[in-house]
């Protein structure tokens, strides 16, 4: 099918990931699927979003088959931070979004998105890590970002299409990965799916 005539299920509540894919010319229909997101003992980036995807997805399709709608691909992602192995989140309050930006200040760290369309028993998961340089942040900066309160609702407490654009020295990678749903890998998946890019 082409992407213009096509429609998906999507578990996420973001509004950036139901941007990328309108446009990529994807049509789409929110659905609610709560999963505990908490990391487990010794589980790495990857893994832990590689799970989390699956487990929205499953959540998700749970969803659909209860509420008795057509079935149709579904749609779940899950993006982090990671810097030395340690994952960064979505920050509790402001003095959390402050100890992420600080450790990120003047460094590299990688954000990690998994994606994962599901339809019956089918289930295919693909990951993006690009790699993000911060310039060095005054404690101003990081300040008067927090207070812009852009970084709450984000992994890493920073939105790369945002105002902390003009933190952002480099990238090598997904741009939208960074945002939270890889263009790239997202139509990868789709295909498998029947979907016909561009």
């Amino acid at each position: 099918m082409s992407a213009q005539d096509s429609r998906i299920y999507l578990a996420s509540g973001s509004p950036r990931r139901r941007e990328i894919l309108e446009s990529m010319g994807v049509s789409l229909e929110r659905i609610h699927a709560d999963i505990d997101e908490a990391v487990l003992p010794g589980e790495d980036a990857i893994t832990y979003t590689e799970r989390l995807a699956r487990e929205k997805a499953a959540a998700g399709w749970l969803v659909v088959q209860q509420s008795g709608l057509p079935e149709r691909p579904l749609l779940a992602a899950d993006t982090t931070v990671v810097q030395d192995g340690e994952i960064f989140g979505k920050p509790a309050d402001a003095a959390d979004a402050r100890r992420m930006l600080q450790a990120f200040s003047g460094r590299s760290h990688q954000a990690v998105t998994s994606v994962a369309v599901r339809q019956g028993e089918h289930v295919v998961v693909r990951t993006s890590v690009t790699d993000v340089s911060f310039k060095p942040l005054s404690a101003d900066e990081i300040q008067r970002y927090i207070d812009s309160g852009e970084p709450f609702d984000k992994a890493g407490a920073y939105g790369i299409q945002g105002r902390a654009a003009v933190f952002i020295t480099r990238i090598d990678g997904s741009y939208s990965g960074v945002m939270g749903l890889p263009i790239h890998e997202t139509a990868q998946i789709l295909g498998n799916f029947g979907f016909q890019f561009p």
